[in-house]
């Protein structure tokens, strides 16, 4: 097998281990199905993850990488604010579509962390990690857009954070992609409603 850098060897049992989980389930999914899954030996995996916890980590920031990608890759300034808010949830929402598993794996990594002992901090991080990605991306719009929030910015992240989180789950139990064009419009809407009206104006 040829040698492959370290990170680049945590990244691959990563995703090796984020297929697993959104196949088997996290709880039945073990270190020697990830290692199986990424085609090394278990020896290979241990020297990347001294410890479950460190993977179950790496997972939760995995995950949500690759939704806050495809968010930054729409989220380029357009014509008027309710056009680049739009694009942002419109390239989220697709990729809840058409990678549901992850989505549902993120809620079923909380509900685990929660439950067993010594992860508890993990579904803490996993939050604090959703504020960090909508802070990051409400700082990129303030500054290409030159924005003035009626809220302050943390506050504002927090609230993204929480608001996508329920309508994703909402989407993921009842589906009914017929409704969705609706609810992102009244989303895209209200948001862009937070910021001041003389800069949305000018």
């Amino acid at each position: 097998m040829a040698r492959m850098p370290s990170a680049e060897r945590r990244r691959q049992l990563t995703e090796a281990a984020i297929r697993a989980m959104a196949r088997d389930g996290v709880a039945r999914t073990t270190t020697r199905s990830i290692a199986a899954e990424a085609g090394v030996s278990l020896s290979v995996f241990h020297y990347c993850f001294d410890s479950k916890q460190a993977l179950v980590e790496a997972v939760i920031t995995t995950l949500t990488d690759h939704s806050v990608t495809v968010v930054k890759q729409a989220l380029r300034p357009r014509t008027t604010l309710v056009e680049t808010v739009r694009a942002g949830f419109r390239a989220y929402w697709d990729h809840v579509r058409s990678h549901p598993e992850e989505h549902m794996l993120t809620y079923e990594l909380t509900q685990y962390a929660l439950r067993e002992p010594g992860f508890e901090h993990l579904a803490r991080r996993q939050y604090e990690l959703y504020g960090a990605a909508y802070a990051e991306l409400i700082d990129g719009l303030r500054r290409t857009m030159d924005l003035q929030l009626a809220v302050p910015a943390s506050v504002l992240a927090r609230y993204l954070a929480a608001m996508t989180d329920g309508l994703t789950l909402n989407y993921l139990v009842l589906g009914d992609e017929s409704a969705w064009t609706d609810i992102l419009d009244t989303v895209t809407t209200h948001i862009a409603g937070l910021v001041d009206d003389d800069v949305r104006r000018a």
